[in-house]
């Protein structure tokens, strides 16, 4: 291990030329306390940390602020990759630094357990992964979910489910246990089976939930049938009852894969801020399992350096990946990753990036859930009282405003190349939002992006300035009777220095005193404000980020709504309008080929193939389509 003493260039700490070797390891940064703020990997320690040490106007703002906040480097020399990534994972584990991705689960997740190291093993539900000896199936998504599992598995193969204690207790007096005495525990204290049976029952059991082989419905039946023809009808509807049983295990859980098929999918759904991971545990060509984790990022980390964190948070706590795992996108040092899985699983482990097909398919639904849960978990943080006050505080300081901003306002502009320009106003009133109050405009000419916002706002504050006399042909109105209800203490506009000098001129044209404002950049999540030479950073996973990141984020969606209504509406009216084109056939074309952009790059022969267009009437959609001032595609 090297610890690299302060030198003088650039960050103090910054290694001299040539010290840094060119091998496989793992780095360290350390602040003045010996604090690790941050732990990497890489194939190449000299070329990696060389990124870092780069001109500090170049980084990126919070990995500029990473390399600040250190006071020294040090690195780990491994032999290769898999050595690195093990490494890495280990001292994550170790340090927690707080710049490295922070998973968040907010709960730990049930599993069936067959505790096969026991005299008499026992099924049991549990959330304890570290039963010695003990075969786990699951997670399951929710504690009734595995209980229901477990109820059912036990009709076909009656195994013990007591404590431990009530076991000992009924085999040393000889009198079953409670639960053997009702009906629901057939262990060897019933007096039904020897221990031996029972083993054999607990195999059948294990055997069962790996391969979940639905041969065992027709096995079921032939006995149940063969019982009955020789009158022995007890037997038979034990049977019968069993066969019920397996019928509706594989009836709750619907085939998404081959029979055979043992896959681990994982959707993931991020931003700058955060990302949502949804793993789908598919055993037998069926979802045995889901689970659910947030994530929080410091550093704006790309997707596939996110995937490889993901995979080994997964799999870092003893969980046993199948032969296959399914990610959106293959991390760079996927090789490594797959040896690394390969060692836990003690078996080869295929990394894949599914493309097309079943597997793609299962992915992205997985990816819609995830991103589902991202919303959410937004929404929720954002939606808590208290963390509210606390962001809306947090804003009011990072600002320098006299008070904390009760309503905000925040703008922004959407259009296709150009053409149909339209912008939004959505409002937050206590960190919550009021969408009665949102507002559309459409911008009939404009120039740029900051022209867009300056006629915007100039509208907007023009209610503010003479309230009786402002513009009644205002395209911002909507139903009901009210325009602007309240005025706002800050206004936001989704972009940088440009935006929020655009908006700062139609600010002070106004006359309008007493409002704050400033504008959120996208890709670094920078707050700037008029006049500022710097932007204001907020701390990467602080609320008030994620107030103003969800502020901006439902202008930007309520822009991006109204910009694509318009669309649909002007290229529906213009196929309307050509003889012999109703709205079934408009209807017909569009939804043939999906969008727009995919019927304008039509030929004529392929629009005459959808039914009810003939080649004369597709001639004439094809000619309408390409003239000067026909819609843009979408």
């Amino acid at each position: 291990m090297s610890t690299v003493p302060p030198s003088t260039e650039g960050v103090p700490y910054r290694p001299k030329k040539g010290e840094i070797p060119t091998s496989p390891g793992v780095y360290r940064f350390r602040d003045v306390d010996r604090r690790v703020l941050y732990v990497g990997k890489a194939k190449n320690l000299r070329a990696r940390l060389s990124n870092y040490f780069a001109p500090p106007r170049t980084l990126h703002e919070r990995t500029r602020r990473m390399v600040t906040t250190a006071a020294s480097v040090e690195w780990t020399v491994v032999a290769n990759e898999v050595e690195a990534l093990q490494l890495e994972f280990t001292l994550i584990n170790e340090f927690d630094p707080p710049f490295n991705v922070q998973f968040k689960d907010d709960k730990s997740y049930p599993y069936l357990a067959v505790t096969l190291a026991d005299e008499a093993p026992r099924a049991v539900v549990t959330r304890n992964r570290k039963i010695r000896g003990a075969r786990y199936f699951g997670p399951y998504p929710k504690v009734w979910a595995v209980n229901e599992t477990l109820e059912i598995l036990l009709k076909l193969f009656p195994i013990r489910t007591c404590k431990d204690s009530d076991y000992r207790r009924a085999m040393a007096s000889g009198k079953p246990c409670f639960a053997g005495q009702i009906g629901r525990c057939f262990g060897p204290c019933s007096g039904l089976v020897t221990i031996e049976e029972h083993r054999g029952n607990v195999d059948r059991f294990v055997s069962f939930m790996q391969n979940q082989d639905r041969r065992i419905l027709g096995e079921l039946t032939q006995r149940m049938r063969s019982a009955a023809a020789v009158q022995d009808y007890e037997s038979a509807a034990r049977l019968r009852d069993r066969l019920q049983a397996a019928t509706s295990f594989f009836e709750k859980s619907a085939v998404v894969l081959g029979e055979k098929v043992d896959i681990d999918v994982f959707g993931i759904e991020h931003d700058e801020l955060a990302a949502a991971v949804q793993l789908f545990i598919v055993r037998g060509g069926r979802i045995r399992g889901v689970r659910s984790w947030t994530v929080d990022k410091e550093l704006d980390v790309p997707l596939g350096e996110l995937v490889d964190s993901v995979v080994q948070n997964a799999y870092g706590d003893g969980a046993v990946p199948p032969a296959e795992v399914v990610v959106p996108e293959l991390p760079d040092d996927a090789e490594a990753l797959e040896t690394w899985l390969g060692n836990i699983a003690s078996r080869k482990v295929r990394l894949r990036a599914a493309q097309r097909g079943d597997k793609a398919a299962l992915l992205a639904t997985a990816t819609e859930n995830a991103r589902q849960t991202l919303m959410l978990y937004k929404t929720r943080r954002s939606a808590d009282f208290t963390t509210r006050s606390r962001a809306l505080e947090d804003i009011q300081e990072a600002l320098g405003m006299a008070d904390a901003p009760l309503r905000i306002e925040c703008y922004d502009v959407s259009h296709l190349g150009g053409t149909n320009v339209v912008a939004s106003m959505a409002v937050f009133e206590d960190g919550l939002p009021r969408k009665d109050e949102y507002r559309r405009f459409t911008i009939p000419t404009t120039t740029d992006d900051t022209d867009s916002l300056h006629q915007v706002l100039a509208r907007r504050l023009a209610h503010l300035a003479s309230p009786e006399t402002a513009d009644e042909s205002d395209a911002a109105a909507s139903e009901g009777p009210k325009r602007f209800a309240y005025r706002p203490n800050l206004l936001i506009v989704d972009g940088g220095q440009p935006q929020v000098a655009a908006a700062a001129r139609a600010l002070a044209e106004s006359g309008v005193e007493g409002i704050y404002l400033c504008g959120i950049a996208k890709r670094l999540e920078e707050i700037w404000t008029p006049g500022g030479e710097y932007p204001v950073i907020l701390p990467r996973n602080s609320d008030a980020l994620f107030l103003f990141q969800r502020v901006r984020d439902e202008a930007h969606r309520f822009a991006i709504t109204h910009q694509r209504q318009r669309r649909k509406r002007d290229i529906s009216s213009v196929l309307s309008e050509i003889p012999g084109l109703g709205p079934s056939r408009v209807k017909g074309l569009l939804r043939h080929f999906g969008s727009v952009k995919q019927l304008r790059a039509a030929s004529e022969t392929d629009i005459a193939e959808v039914k009810g267009i003939g080649p004369a009437l597709a001639a004439t959609v094809h000619g309408t389509l390409h003239a000067d001032g026909a819609p843009a595609p979408r």
